[in-house]
């Protein structure tokens, strides 16, 4: 069994609403004895006049997290804004010191979480890599055994020696996270600054999380981008308001938090009465649009065997010809499962217009949907709305039989097998092959 990297016990952090961040001045802590005297006399002689301090002056941006860690770990951390993530990497990082509880860390840290965190603005590039490594505690026979690595990986060579002030956030983004991932650190704290970076970069970035996970080095990785925790990570927790409120394997975390997420904005029906204010321009404007069961059932459920209606009415105000009506179906994970188009609609005449698909019963999979719709007129987009209507798709536990995971796929059509008998004989044994 690996030994534990990080162990957190009781971790809270408390913040006062309103409160300054700054450095304090000896002018402040004056200022602030002088109040607090005449606070106290006024308290004395008019108890009424000075109101008690209130408890919603404050928030809790984490309350009571244990977790345990282990070496060699990829664990990602997910949740909405404000959920505790950051404070969790600072409280770590010895940025931000806690209200309660302590964390245990075994071994070095390496952590990305701001652009510029750690970095000397004045100093350059190549200052500033010396200068990290120095944090770190390491020595400059270390910091240049892999100093050409950390240029190579930043693409930042031909300004390394320009002050980091004049960097833009890209090239920042890039140079500190060189450092991080290069210097010999045994754990690697990672915050959502990936997002910063292009599309070849940020993949470059993941594999060499991946490559650093591989090494046996830990890694904590606070991310936006679930399809990176799932394939990144081997272990994730969810934080809400402070609290873990799931922890478990990534894929079934974050499966979990797009499916709560989704159903707390499920929407099988919107409609737009006043044309005024409805989705679209002159031309084409959405009136309503829903999602429902081909059949009546209980509550207008859907199933994995039921055939989905979807149906679009719109107003249709110009004389012109080729409107399509085109959506994207995803899952819960974010994944496409396909994309329909409706044919040109070459009637001139305008008017309210109501356009409907089927989809097929035994092909989604259970889960939670979502489409996207457009509109176009003459193959020129006139608009598009995300996550339009919302629905979940319920599972049939006859059709699972001994199978009791979720399953697998984006889809899920029932495909008709065919068994049959080619021989009612049983067949000739094989002989054992003698080899001498």
């Amino acid at each position: 069994m690996s030994s534990i990297a990080i162990e957190c016990e009781g971790i809270s952090k408390r913040y006062r609403l309103g409160e300054l961040q700054r450095y304090r001045a000896l002018r402040d802590t004056l200022a602030d004895l002088f109040r607090n005297s005449y606070r106290r006399l006024g308290s004395i002689f008019n108890p009424g006049a000075v109101p008690p301090p209130s408890e919603s002056n404050w928030v809790w941006a984490l309350k009571n997290i244990d977790l345990q860690v282990r070496e060699g770990e990829v664990l990602g951390i997910i949740g909405r804004n404000a959920a505790g993530k950051s404070t969790l990497l600072k409280i770590l990082s010895r940025i931000t010191k806690p209200t309660a509880g302590h964390a245990t860390i075994r071994g070095r840290i390496g952590s990305l979480l701001e652009i510029g965190t750690g970095f000397h603005p004045e100093l350059t590039g190549r200052e500033n890599i010396y200068l990290n490594g120095a944090i770190l505690g390491m020595s400059r026979r270390e910091i240049d055994r892999r100093f050409d690595e950390i240029v190579d990986f930043s693409e930042c060579e031909r300004f390394l020696d320009t002050q980091v002030k004049h960097y833009s956030s890209g090239m920042h983004m890039r140079l500190a996270f060189a450092v991080a991932a290069h210097l010999e650190t045994e754990i690697l704290l990672i915050d959502e600054v990936l997002a910063v970076g292009d599309a070849p970069f940020q993949e470059k970035c993941l594999g060499k999380m991946g490559a650093a996970a591989h090494q046996g080095r830990t890694v904590l990785f606070v991310s936006h981008n679930l399809l990176a925790v799932d394939s990144l990570c081997s272990r994730a927790i969810c934080l809400h308001e402070g609290k873990i409120v799931m922890e478990g394997s990534a894929r079934k975390v974050t499966s979990r938090y797009l499916r709560e997420w989704l159903l707390s904005a499920r929407s099988t029906e919107v409609v737009y009465d006043d044309p005024a204010k409805a989705p679209g321009d002159h031309r084409v404007r959405l009136h309503r649009a829903s999602v429902r069961p081909a059949s009546s059932t209980p509550a207008g459920q859907i199933t994995v065997r039921t055939p989905v209606v979807l149906e679009f009415e719109y107003w249709q105000e110009s004389e012109q010809s080729n409107i399509q009506l085109g959506l994207d179906l995803y899952n819960e994970q974010g994944i496409l499962i396909f994309s329909s188009w409706s044919p040109p609609n070459t009637g001139r005449r305008a008017g309210w217009k109501k356009s409907s698909v089927t989809i097929p019963g035994d092909l989604l999979n259970a889960g939670v949907h979502r489409i996207d719709l457009f509109i176009t007129m003459a193959a020129i987009e006139v608009f598009a709305l995300s996550h339009l209507l919302v629905f979940e798709v319920q599972d049939v536990a006859d059709l699972r039989q001994m199978y009791h995971d979720d399953w697998p796929g984006a889809v899920r059509p029932n495909l008709p097998w065919v068994t049959e008998d080619v021989s009612t004989s049983r067949p000739t044994p094989i002989s054992p092959i003698n080899t001498p």
